[in-house]
């Protein structure tokens, strides 16, 4: 699942559990329409919905965080010619600490 985007990972976790979109939405006490827009990637989830999803779709937090992460980054760096150049000084500075 590592290259698919949150959404997609959501999704694929979501219908192998055979839960309805209307049943998560509940349960992160949204409407129906919202978590069919996260998953197709038009919205993006709140950092606490991420918490718990990992533990309603039981899939480990970190995993889905980073996958959440990841996407974020990618729609901030994705027009950018210059972002695999700023993402590997980003990786040292990150890793200094």
């Amino acid at each position: 699942m590592s290259d698919k985007t949150f959404g997609e990972t959501i999704r694929a976790l979501r219908e192998s559990k055979g839960l309805l979109l209307r049943q998560v939405a509940a349960a992160l006490e949204i409407d129906t329409a919202l978590i069919s827009k996260i998953e197709r990637g038009e919205r993006t989830a709140q950092r606490e919905q991420v918490s718990k999803l990992a533990a309603m779709l039981e899939i480990e937090e970190e995993r889905l965080m980073v996958i959440w992460l990841s996407d974020k980054i990618m729609n901030i760096v994705e027009e950018e010619p210059a972002a695999y150049k700023a993402l590997k000084k980003t990786e040292k500075r990150i890793t200094k600490n």
